[in-house]
């Protein structure tokens, strides 16, 4: 395959898109290649350093009345997103001596009914025509597209894709698992019965972390995604997320600050793995028992979710933390910031709790505190690159 065509995977963040070349090693199973490249967005012309997008509940507005009208600085600033992404794909191509491609795109956001643009983007402009602007940007250069791009991926779905298919990957070999990975957004992927469950599939019993908010009336991707938790501190510290990037003050540097005893990285650990114990144990009992209201939503108006579904009495032969949030937990292993108190609220929660019956509790916690062999480390520092390669190599070969 690799002399017919080069298979590129394309996750396109927040503040920077990167590709990697995927090698196909066997039925079902790949891994990353030698090629890679990346670029942030701030690096393109035009790029507008404070952008601020459109209220979301007027975004979900637009998209449900189908009348989505972007504005002249999502426009700009869109234009940086494309561009970003045609480059990288230059840079993979340049590298090889093949030049027919095969391109999947993971993205995070809602996507238009054609699924080659989105319609909704909490972190970035909405880009409506992504798919048909990228190939207009890329067309007339040396590249030959084996197949035309078949439309944008979830990032969150695709890294339940690269878990599944990638030869390092934690989905491999369980039957019921539950993905979340926080780089500057969040991603759930969710395994049950053996298979990927498609997440907008069971939209009417199970929330994507991105959807729900705190008590605090923050989004929870403010505690489970490695920006998010950055702006926790900001919060706290007084400290503006510009100074923070300026300074290279990040997930790791903020623990620091709390071993060290700062009061404001402290209190920010002290929220983190309270509220990501309480999404867990929410995905858990969720699972096993229905949803049981303990979050509100983001968008006032998404019906509310069903306690039934077919998958219950289920519980989960892993949990998978990944990205940079899974960079985070591999550090922290044993600490007093972060792991212990995680494992001390989920505990408390699973072993408290009126919805779970004994034999799940044992199963979750058979000496009364949660079973750290059920908490995996994604191996896939860019699931959802690997996930969208493999995703559009699927398709193709199965057309």
């Amino acid at each position: 395959m690799e002399n017919y065509f080069l298979l590129i995977g394309i996750d396109g963040g927040a503040t920077k898109v990167s590709g990697w070349s995927l090698v196909v090693e066997g039925e079902n199973t790949f891994s990353f290649g030698e090629l890679h490249a990346e670029k942030l967005y701030n690096e393109i012309g035009g790029y507008i350093e404070n952008f601020t997008p459109v209220n979301i509940t007027e975004q979900l507005a637009e998209f449900q009345n189908s009348d989505i009208q972007l504005t002249a600085e999502e426009i700009q600033h869109g234009k940086t997103y494309i561009e970003a992404t045609a480059q990288v794909i230059e840079q993979i191509i340049a590298k090889s001596s093949v030049k027919k491609v095969l391109i999947g795109i993971g993205m995070p956001g809602l996507k238009t009914e054609d699924i080659l643009g989105i319609a909704v983007m909490a972190n970035g402009p909405r880009m409506i025509y992504y798919c048909r602007d990228l190939e207009n940007r890329l067309a007339g250069s040396e590249i030959q597209f084996v197949s035309p791009i078949a439309g944008l991926g979830s990032d969150a779905s695709y890294c339940g894709i690269g878990e599944e298919y990638a030869k390092d990957g934690q989905f491999r070999n369980v039957m019921n698992s539950y993905y979340l990975g926080g780089g500057t957004g969040v991603a759930d992927a969710l395994k049950l019965d053996g298979s990927l469950v498609q997440l907008d599939n069971i939209k009417d019993w199970f929330a994507k972390t991105w959807e729900m908010k705190s008590e605090e009336d923050y989004p929870l991707e403010k505690y489970a995604s490695a920006k998010g938790i950055q702006s926790v501190y900001s919060d706290l510290s007084g400290i503006s997320l510009n100074d923070l990037n300026s300074n290279g003050i990040y997930l790791q540097q903020i623990k620091d600050k709390a071993i060290q005893g700062e009061k404001p990285a402290l209190e920010t650990y002290k929220k983190i793995t309270y509220y990501l114990a309480l999404l867990l144990y929410e995905r858990i009992s969720t699972v096993n028992a229905g949803w049981q209201n303990l979050f509100s939503f983001v968008n006032p108006n998404k019906p509310k979710l069903s306690g039934k579904h077919p998958y219950l009495g289920k519980v989960f032969d892993s949990i998978v933390i990944g990205q940079r949030l899974g960079d985070l937990f591999r550090s922290s292993k044993g600490d007093e910031i972060v792991w212990k108190p995680f494992f001390n609220h989920l505990s408390e929660m699973i072993m408290e709790s009126d919805v779970l019956n004994k034999r799940v509790k044992k199963h979750y916690c058979p000496d009364g505190k949660f079973s750290e062999d059920l908490l995996q480390i994604s191996n896939l520092r860019e699931a959802p690159a690997i996930g969208a390669g493999i995703d559009a190599y699927l398709a193709w070969k199965n057309k």
